[in-house]
Protein backbone atom coordinates (compact mmCIF):
# COMPACT_ATOMS: atom_id res chain seq x y z
CA UNK A 1 0.00 0.00 0.00
CA UNK A 2 2.85 2.38 0.74
CA UNK A 3 4.22 1.81 -2.79
CA UNK A 4 0.80 2.51 -4.34
CA UNK A 5 0.41 5.67 -2.27
CA UNK A 6 3.88 6.87 -3.28
CA UNK A 7 3.17 6.24 -6.99
CA UNK A 8 -0.15 8.06 -6.72
CA UNK A 9 1.54 11.05 -5.08
CA UNK A 10 4.29 11.27 -7.70
CA UNK A 11 2.22 10.70 -10.83
CA UNK A 12 -0.63 13.01 -9.83
CA UNK A 13 1.33 15.69 -7.95
CA UNK A 14 1.58 18.14 -10.84
CA UNK A 15 0.78 18.86 -14.49
CA UNK A 16 -2.16 18.10 -16.75
CA UNK A 17 -2.01 16.29 -20.08
CA UNK A 18 -4.98 15.60 -22.34
CA UNK A 19 -5.51 13.42 -25.40
CA UNK A 20 -8.52 12.99 -27.67
CA UNK A 21 -9.44 11.39 -30.98
CA UNK A 22 -11.14 13.45 -33.68
CA UNK A 23 -12.53 12.46 -37.05
CA UNK A 24 -9.29 13.42 -38.79
CA UNK A 25 -6.69 12.33 -36.23
CA UNK A 26 -5.39 12.66 -32.68
CA UNK A 27 -4.90 15.71 -30.45
CA UNK A 28 -2.41 15.75 -27.57
CA UNK A 29 -2.01 18.71 -25.22
CA UNK A 30 -0.32 19.70 -21.98
CA UNK A 31 0.50 22.65 -19.78
CA UNK A 32 4.14 23.75 -19.44
CA UNK A 33 4.55 24.22 -15.67
CA UNK A 34 7.10 21.97 -13.94
CA UNK A 35 6.85 21.70 -10.17
CA UNK A 36 8.83 20.22 -7.30
CA UNK A 37 6.55 20.20 -4.31
CA UNK A 38 5.27 23.74 -3.91
CA UNK A 39 8.10 25.19 -6.02
CA UNK A 40 7.66 26.07 -9.69
CA UNK A 41 11.02 25.03 -11.15
CA UNK A 42 10.26 25.70 -14.82
CA UNK A 43 7.56 27.58 -16.71
CA UNK A 44 8.23 26.19 -20.20
CA UNK A 45 8.64 22.47 -19.61
CA UNK A 46 8.12 20.14 -22.56
CA UNK A 47 5.55 17.41 -21.94
CA UNK A 48 4.46 16.44 -25.46
CA UNK A 49 7.11 14.61 -27.49
CA UNK A 50 7.27 13.64 -31.15
CA UNK A 51 8.23 9.97 -31.50
CA UNK A 52 7.80 9.64 -35.26
CA UNK A 53 5.94 11.51 -37.99
CA UNK A 54 2.74 9.62 -37.10
CA UNK A 55 3.25 9.17 -33.38
CA UNK A 56 3.64 11.23 -30.19
CA UNK A 57 3.33 10.91 -26.42
CA UNK A 58 2.66 13.02 -23.34
CA UNK A 59 4.39 12.64 -19.98
CA UNK A 60 3.39 13.25 -16.39
CA UNK A 61 5.05 12.20 -13.15
CA UNK A 62 8.78 12.07 -12.40
CA UNK A 63 10.56 13.83 -15.27
CA UNK A 64 13.62 11.55 -15.37
CA UNK A 65 11.50 8.37 -15.63
CA UNK A 66 9.28 9.93 -18.27
CA UNK A 67 12.22 11.18 -20.38
CA UNK A 68 13.82 7.72 -20.20
CA UNK A 69 10.58 6.30 -21.58
CA UNK A 70 10.56 8.86 -24.41
CA UNK A 71 14.15 7.99 -25.38
CA UNK A 72 13.43 4.25 -25.33
CA UNK A 73 10.32 4.56 -27.49
CA UNK A 74 12.03 6.90 -29.97
CA UNK A 75 14.93 4.46 -30.44
CA UNK A 76 12.64 1.49 -30.93
CA UNK A 77 10.37 3.37 -33.34
CA UNK A 78 13.39 4.29 -35.48
CA UNK A 79 14.65 0.71 -35.38
CA UNK A 80 11.23 -0.62 -36.40
CA UNK A 81 11.08 1.77 -39.37
CA UNK A 82 14.60 0.88 -40.52
CA UNK A 83 14.13 -2.87 -40.21
CA UNK A 84 10.62 -3.16 -41.62
CA UNK A 85 10.52 -0.06 -43.85
CA UNK A 86 7.19 0.92 -42.35
CA UNK A 87 6.18 3.04 -39.32
CA UNK A 88 5.56 1.26 -36.03
CA UNK A 89 1.81 0.74 -35.39
CA UNK A 90 0.43 2.87 -32.57
CA UNK A 91 -0.71 -0.23 -30.67
CA UNK A 92 2.79 -1.74 -30.89
CA UNK A 93 4.36 1.46 -29.55
CA UNK A 94 1.91 1.50 -26.64
CA UNK A 95 2.52 -2.18 -25.91
CA UNK A 96 6.29 -1.61 -25.90
CA UNK A 97 5.97 1.07 -23.22
CA UNK A 98 3.50 -1.04 -21.24
CA UNK A 99 5.93 -3.98 -21.31
CA UNK A 100 8.78 -1.70 -20.21
CA UNK A 101 6.77 -0.44 -17.25
CA UNK A 102 5.60 -3.94 -16.32
CA UNK A 103 9.16 -5.28 -16.37
CA UNK A 104 10.09 -2.65 -13.76
CA UNK A 105 6.93 -3.13 -11.67
CA UNK A 106 8.89 -3.92 -8.49
CA UNK A 107 10.74 -0.59 -8.87
CA UNK A 108 8.18 1.29 -10.97
CA UNK A 109 8.71 4.14 -13.38
CA UNK A 110 6.90 6.99 -11.64
CA UNK A 111 5.18 8.19 -14.79
CA UNK A 112 1.86 8.07 -16.55
CA UNK A 113 1.94 8.16 -20.32
CA UNK A 114 -0.48 8.98 -23.12
CA UNK A 115 0.46 7.65 -26.56
CA UNK A 116 -1.42 8.85 -29.63
CA UNK A 117 -1.01 8.54 -33.36
CA UNK A 118 -2.46 7.49 -36.67
CA UNK A 119 -1.62 4.40 -38.73
CA UNK A 120 -3.19 2.20 -41.42
CA UNK A 121 -6.05 1.27 -39.08
CA UNK A 122 -6.84 4.89 -38.17
CA UNK A 123 -6.25 7.15 -35.16
CA UNK A 124 -5.53 5.57 -31.77
CA UNK A 125 -5.03 6.80 -28.21
CA UNK A 126 -3.62 4.78 -25.30
CA UNK A 127 -3.15 5.46 -21.60
CA UNK A 128 -0.42 3.58 -19.67
CA UNK A 129 0.01 3.60 -15.90
CA UNK A 130 3.25 3.03 -13.88
CA UNK A 131 2.64 -0.74 -13.60
CA UNK A 132 2.15 -1.22 -17.35
CA UNK A 133 -1.64 -1.38 -17.48
CA UNK A 134 -2.78 -0.20 -20.90
CA UNK A 135 -6.18 1.01 -22.07
CA UNK A 136 -7.31 2.36 -25.43
CA UNK A 137 -9.37 5.52 -25.06
CA UNK A 138 -11.34 8.05 -27.08
CA UNK A 139 -10.23 10.77 -24.67
CA UNK A 140 -8.02 10.75 -21.58
CA UNK A 141 -6.36 13.10 -19.08
CA UNK A 142 -3.49 12.57 -16.63
CA UNK A 143 -1.87 14.50 -13.79
CA UNK A 144 -3.11 16.51 -10.85
CA UNK A 145 -5.42 18.63 -13.00
CA UNK A 146 -7.05 15.62 -14.66
CA UNK A 147 -10.23 15.65 -12.48
CA UNK A 148 -10.95 19.19 -13.69
CA UNK A 149 -10.12 18.31 -17.30
CA UNK A 150 -12.38 15.25 -17.17
CA UNK A 151 -15.25 17.47 -16.07
CA UNK A 152 -15.10 19.20 -19.47
CA UNK A 153 -14.28 16.08 -21.50
CA UNK A 154 -17.10 13.98 -20.00
CA UNK A 155 -19.66 16.69 -20.69
CA UNK A 156 -18.67 17.81 -24.18
CA UNK A 157 -16.73 15.07 -25.97
CA UNK A 158 -18.54 12.96 -28.58
CA UNK A 159 -17.14 10.34 -30.92
CA UNK A 160 -16.32 11.26 -34.51
CA UNK A 161 -16.02 15.00 -33.86
CA UNK A 162 -14.39 17.14 -36.55
CA UNK A 163 -10.90 18.31 -35.70
CA UNK A 164 -11.90 21.92 -35.05
CA UNK A 165 -14.51 20.98 -32.43
CA UNK A 166 -12.27 18.43 -30.74
CA UNK A 167 -9.50 21.03 -30.53
CA UNK A 168 -11.81 23.46 -28.76
CA UNK A 169 -12.87 20.83 -26.21
CA UNK A 170 -9.29 19.72 -25.48
CA UNK A 171 -8.16 23.33 -25.13
CA UNK A 172 -11.06 24.18 -22.83
CA UNK A 173 -10.36 21.11 -20.66
CA UNK A 174 -6.70 22.07 -20.32
CA UNK A 175 -7.45 25.75 -19.69
CA UNK A 176 -9.91 24.80 -16.94
CA UNK A 177 -7.24 22.66 -15.26
CA UNK A 178 -4.78 25.55 -15.52
CA UNK A 179 -7.26 27.83 -13.75
CA UNK A 180 -8.18 25.43 -10.94
CA UNK A 181 -5.05 23.34 -10.26
CA UNK A 182 -2.06 25.21 -8.80
CA UNK A 183 0.43 22.68 -10.23
CA UNK A 184 -0.88 23.23 -13.77
CA UNK A 185 -0.28 26.47 -15.60
CA UNK A 186 1.87 29.06 -17.42
CA UNK A 187 1.27 28.01 -21.04
CA UNK A 188 -0.11 25.15 -23.11
CA UNK A 189 1.27 23.01 -25.94
CA UNK A 190 -1.08 21.42 -28.47
CA UNK A 191 -0.15 18.83 -31.09
CA UNK A 192 -2.18 17.41 -33.98
CA UNK A 193 -1.37 14.09 -35.65
CA UNK A 194 -3.33 13.43 -38.84
CA UNK A 195 -2.75 12.09 -42.36
CA UNK A 196 -0.24 14.90 -42.91
CA UNK A 197 1.81 13.84 -39.88
CA UNK A 198 2.84 15.53 -36.64
CA UNK A 199 2.27 19.27 -36.20
CA UNK A 200 2.57 21.59 -33.21
CA UNK A 201 0.12 24.48 -33.12
CA UNK A 202 1.68 27.93 -33.24
CA UNK A 203 1.10 30.59 -30.62
CA UNK A 204 -1.22 32.42 -32.99
CA UNK A 205 -3.32 29.31 -33.64
CA UNK A 206 -3.64 28.64 -29.91
CA UNK A 207 -4.67 32.25 -29.28
CA UNK A 208 -7.45 31.97 -31.88
CA UNK A 209 -8.81 28.82 -30.22
CA UNK A 210 -8.66 30.37 -26.73
CA UNK A 211 -10.49 33.48 -27.91
CA UNK A 212 -13.25 31.33 -29.44
CA UNK A 213 -14.02 29.54 -26.15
Amino acid sequence: MNMLKRIDELTFKGTTTVGAISREGVILASDTRVTMGSLIVHKKGKKVYKIDDHLAMTISGVVADAQKTVATLKANARMYRLQRRTPIPVSAAARLVANLFFSYRLFPFMAQIIIGGIDSSGPHLYSIDPFGSITEEKYVATGSGSPVAYGILEEKFKEDLPLKEALQIVTQALRSAMRRDVATGDDLDIVIIDKNGYRELSGEEKSVILKSL
